[in-house]
């Protein structure tokens, strides 16, 4: 026998028949409920309380490999993020981790850095180590592959086969909050960074963007935008693209960044043009990474709720799993204005 480092015995391994006999129940209605099956739909609340109860009293621990082997399952989820270090992926996958931890589930990870080759070398691998499902980050997945997608930020080309939920921003929204804080400040020279043309959320931020310009009656300049590319991810993101405007010479009051890290980027570009944020030019983020708020001067962003919907691509994604077969295809969420100090009046 095995003796802990104190002297004392090992704590014996409670098994789900004793959890049974303690609420005097069936080991198949105990089993349903500790594995949240389901037929435990069908026990009364009050039951599945006691179950739950006894089990955390006897400190029960359910075996992994038994409940896999038994349901011919691997209780695992894949997730494909742009990029694991950026702060939108890895909010994103913190709110995953969160959900699935709850549900007794597991997740792995790859990259696609919008690289379609990468993206399914990577749901291959993924597949091949017993993913059921795939949750996607930040891509447009252009064709049907032969598991479950919830995609965060991403667009499904649906085929008669299969069809990906879709967690989305309301962008328009995003671009009314944006726009009229800017347009309060008295702002009307507005310069935009689009997004990488391969970002899932590219073109609808940016069609969003012009359509509320257009309704506030603020023009947007062609010499007055940029598009990022490349696979950066981080600040380097938008220092280029800030140089190349400020480059041109054309005046402008306030920056419109497609996101956080490419608005800390640009920052940086204008101070080494002998310009300040807010007092020469404001500057507006998208997303509310972590960084944002502790930046100098800390950012004013479009927050969206990254973690929350996380946390929702894998709550949709179980449920599928489990067996729910009316999951929504398309679960929208909404943005905030949080308002910092890279934004502040306009200059006349």
């Amino acid at each position: 026998m095995t003796i802990k480092k104190n002297g004392s015995k090992p704590d014996s391994v409670v098994t789900l028949k004793q959890v049974a006999q303690r609420v005097q129940l069936s080991p198949g209605t105990v089993s349903a409920v500790l594995n949240d099956s389901p037929s435990a739909k069908h026990i009364p609340e009050t039951t599945r309380n006691r179950i739950i109860t006894a089990a955390r009293d006897l400190k029960y621990r359910p075996n992994f490999m038994a409940r896999s082997l038994r349901n011919k399952r691997t209780y695992t989820i894949g997730v494909i993020p742009t990029d694991i270090s950026d702060g939108y992926s890895g909010q994103v996958i913190a709110g995953i981790e969160d959900y699935v931890r709850q549900k007794d589930y597991f997740f792995i990870t790859g990259i696609h850095h919008h690289d379609p080759d990468l993206f399914n070398k990577y749901w291959h691998l993924l597949l091949e180590r017993g993913a059921e499902g795939i949750i996607t980050v930040d891509l447009n997945l252009q064709h049907s592959i032969p598991l479950p997608v919830v995609a965060v930020a991403g667009h499904h080309q649906e085929t008669q086969e299969e069809a990906a939920a879709n967690v989305v921003m309301d962008q328009r929204l995003a671009a009314r909050l944006a726009l009229d804080h800017l347009v309060s400040l008295g702002h009307r020279d507005i310069a935009v960074m689009i997004g990488h043309f391969e970002s899932a959320d590219a073109v609808d931020r940016w069609k969003a963007i012009s359509e509320v310009a257009q309704e506030l009656g603020i023009p947007i300049r062609p010499e007055l935008t940029v598009q990022l590319s490349g696979e950066e991810s981080g600040p380097g993101l938008g220092y280029p693209y800030a140089k190349a405007l400020l480059e041109r010479k054309q005046r402008f009051t306030a920056l419109f960044a497609y996101n956080d890290a490419s608005a800390i980027g640009a920052i940086r570009a204008i101070r080494e043009a002998g310009l300040n944020v807010p007092q020469d030019i404001s500057v507006v983020g998208f997303d509310d990474i972590e960084g944002a708020a502790f930046h100098f001067p800390s950012l004013t962003t479009v927050r969206q709720p990254l973690h929350r919907m996380g946390f929702i691509a894998a709550q949709t994604m179980i449920e599928r799993l489990e067996g729910l077969e009316d999951w929504p295809k398309q679960i929208a969420v909404e943005p905030e204005l949080v308002v910092r100090e890279s934004t502040a009046k306009a200059r006349v």
